[in-house]
């Protein structure tokens, strides 16, 4: 009897032993360098590790699909999880690169809202879920205009009480013919089906045109704060995310949140991922409240879910709080506009040789 009970302590004893020092699984999200990455690691890498003992390793990457193209072609899955911008991720679903998502598996919000209303418009689609949301947004210096402070999407049109350059992406009609009709007064609704007539692009593009003298370019978001920094410009189209560090560094940067145009990035699977219930499991897990609430307290990026907005506060290193920088804010999401990638992949080759026309006949 008492062998037997030895023994059986030692068999306790081995298989305790054997559970912690065991090697333990895999996952391996792909996803981006900087604060982002770095928040993801804090907020949801790190706890969902220690949460499931599984190995999480971060594998960076600068977007796009051409390694995940190649993963599964070769059946050869470096990464597990991937965080991507929206668009690759459409483009990706349609080439069958992503494993189909059955979304009704997600929890509910904190709140016990059904994932389907907790999640923003576009955060969810065949092959994602989405995580974060970031927007182009219009800025002002704050050295102009005196006491006036321009408050809609209308007053970046507006040069007889708001004059100076105006600064605008030069590469893609993208943003910049949705915030024309929308300055122009089309409803959201309708800005998609009203751009996919000539009339509806030529309206855009005569709003355009009403400012055409005033209009300067840049070839990034960053450029264009730095016109407003350093007085080149009066306004600019820029990412929120950069008007949160301009304001981080005192620069004289305002926002104005009406008619943001947000997108998202979200996580998806390689398709035939043996290991697919395990990253569906991770997805579950970063996609909560509480977990996307984590991340936006380190970068100004607003959770895809509307119930992590309660959980938000303040950045665990400066102290500010987040949730004034984010898209997803109930002030600033009232009436945000979803920018639709989609549209975009199916008409934008179209689109965008009629705006470098627009662009070439007025050099």
């Amino acid at each position: 009897m008492t062998f037997a009970l030895t023994l059986a302590a030692i068999v306790a004893v081995a298989g305790i032993f054997y559970w912690l020092t065991r090697p333990l699984p895999v996952l391996t999200v792909a996803t981006w360098s900087g604060p982002y990455g770095r928040a993801q690691a804090s907020a949801l890498f790190r706890p969902f590790a220690e949460d499931r003992r599984i190995d999480v390793r971060i594998a960076l990457y600068d977007g796009g699909i051409a390694e995940l193209r190649r993963m599964v072609s070769a059946h050869r899955y470096d990464w597990d999880v991937m965080d991507l911008e929206l668009p690759d991720a459409i483009a990706a679903c349609r080439e069958g690169l992503l494993e189909p998502l059955e979304t009704a598996s997600l929890p509910p919000g904190s709140d016990g809202t059904a994932a389907e209303r907790d999640f923003v418009p576009n955060a969810l689609g065949p092959c994602w879920v989405g995580s974060v949301v970031y927007a182009q947004v219009i800025a002002y210096s704050s050295r102009r205009f005196g006491d006036a402070r321009p408050q809609t999407i209308a007053d970046f049109f507006d040069l007889a009480r708001f004059p100076g350059p105006r600064v605008l992406r030069r590469g893609s009609p993208k943003f910049n013919l949705e915030m024309a009709l929308l300055a122009d007064g089309v409803p959201s609704q309708n800005v998609y089906s009203t751009l996919a007539t000539s009339e509806g692009v030529r309206r855009a593009l005569a709003k355009l045109e009403s400012i055409r003298h005033a209009l300067v370019w840049s070839n990034s978001s960053a450029d264009s704060v730095a016109m407003l920094k350093d007085g080149r410009a009066a306004f600019a189209i820029a990412l929120n995310g950069d008007l949160y560090d301009a304001d981080q560094h005192g620069d004289g940067v305002n926002a104005v949140w009406d008619h943001a145009l947000y997108e998202l990035d979200v996580f998806g699977i390689p398709h035939g991922n043996p290991q697919k219930a395990r990253a569906l499991d991770f997805i579950r897990f970063a996609t909560g409240a509480q977990s996307l609430a984590g991340v936006a307290d380190w970068v100004p990026y607003g959770p895809a879910r509307r119930s992590a907005l309660a959980f938000v506060g303040r950045n665990p290193e400066t102290g500010t709080a987040m949730t004034p920088y984010l898209p997803t804010a109930k002030a600033h999401f009232a009436n945000a506009f979803p920018v639709d990638d989609a549209w975009w992949q199916t008409h934008g080759e179209e689109i965008t040789s009629r705006w470098q026309a627009w662009l070439e006949s007025r050099n």
